[in-house]
């Protein structure tokens, strides 16, 4: 679940301490093409303040209307509900392409589960929630990632995860180009600097700083499935440092600042000096970032980022895959980078 449902939760959690009465809506099937994929949440509360979405707008715009009618107010259960089954309620809907939604919407009664999903998720657990839509208990346990959302008519089961979090080895321009980029796609930024005169000029808020070597920070952090690490110094006494502990952690994404050239140096030296095996060397993503011919740093930033997220949503990247296929590789490099 990325992390914009979890502040969904977060919301219902404040509305009800607050003494408000919420209702939760999540998407369980989708047909056509739908603006949001199964499992989107949506929050309504009372007054018809709104948090997350489950389409374009339209569909929220009749819930809302239906709850401030007091439509839902004496609801106890789970109930199903479904927006655009005709051409014509697609269209009233603003639903595309004659897509249709099936929703389950719950009356908040009980917040014990939600304040047990947000502490799990801030420890980077991944929970599986069970909704009984007949009484409507609630059931957590630990989830495995790949698990997808389960419907069957009287149960759903959703999955919350862990936010996705970004390490950047290093505080200069690049990285904090990189640290915007990766905010406005909600990941947790953490930079590890331990040179004191590369973090003086940092401004941007909410990103947290890491002082210590960048192999102790790195160990420190526990790295996770959810977790990318990239090194910008360019300095292999930080940088090597880094990705020894980094290639050997669970962290769905690794990558490196640097040439092609330099990139075989770095693995040749911490194969002869560290140990690591090919397999754990295969997974550096370097040069870094997808080959967008940038320039400037924020171009560059760019490249990393959607490397990222491609790595993110389909498990693999478009420049690792061409590296494997290139018989005869030509010399390319991280724009950045002159050697």
């Amino acid at each position: 679940m990325e992390s914009l449902d979890l502040r969904v939760l977060s919301d219902v959690l404040a509305w009800k301490q607050a003494g408000h009465q919420v209702t939760l809506v999540t998407v369980v099937e989708t047909w056509g093409s739908a603006p949001r994929p199964p499992g989107a949440l949506l929050a309504v509360r009372d007054d018809g303040g709104v948090s997350g979405s489950v389409s374009g707008g339209c569909v929220e715009d009749d819930l809302i209307a239906r709850i401030r009618a007091g439509e839902y107010a004496d609801l106890q259960t789970p109930s199903m509900v479904a927006y655009g089954v005709t051409k014509e309620e697609a269209t009233r809907f603003g639903l595309p392409c004659g897509g249709t939604l099936r929703l389950v919407q719950e009356p908040v009664l009980d917040t014990t589960w939600i304040e047990q999903v947000l502490h799990r998720t801030s420890e980077h657990q991944l929970v599986a929630r069970t909704l009984t839509l007949r009484d409507g208990s609630v059931q957590l346990r630990e989830a495995e990632r790949g698990e997808a959302l389960q419907f069957d008519g009287s149960t759903l089961t959703t999955l919350f995860g862990p936010r996705w979090r970004l390490l950047l080895i290093g505080a200069g321009q690049l990285s904090q180009a990189v640290a915007q980029m990766a905010q406005m796609l909600d990941f947790e930024i953490l930079v590890c600097e331990p040179r004191q005169e590369y973090t003086a000029g940092w401004s941007l808020p909410g990103v947290t700083h890491l002082s210590g070597m960048p192999d102790d920070e790195v160990l420190a952090l526990r790295p996770d499935a959810h977790t990318a690490i990239v090194a910008l110094t360019h300095d292999p006494k930080l940088d090597d440092m880094a990705l020894l502990e980094a290639l050997n952690s669970p962290a769905f994404y690794v990558g490196a600042l640097g040439s092609r050239r330099n990139q075989q140096a770095r693995k040749e030296r911490l194969a002869e000096h560290f140990d690591l095996s090919e397999q754990a060397l295969a997974r550096l993503h370097g040069p870094v970032g997808l080959r967008l011919g940038a320039k400037t740093p924020s171009e560059i930033a760019v490249s990393i980022i959607a490397e990222i997220v491609q790595v993110k949503n389909k498990g693999v990247s478009d420049a690792m895959v061409q590296i494997k296929a290139d018989a005869a590789p030509t010399e390319w490099r991280s724009p950045a980078c002159a050697i």
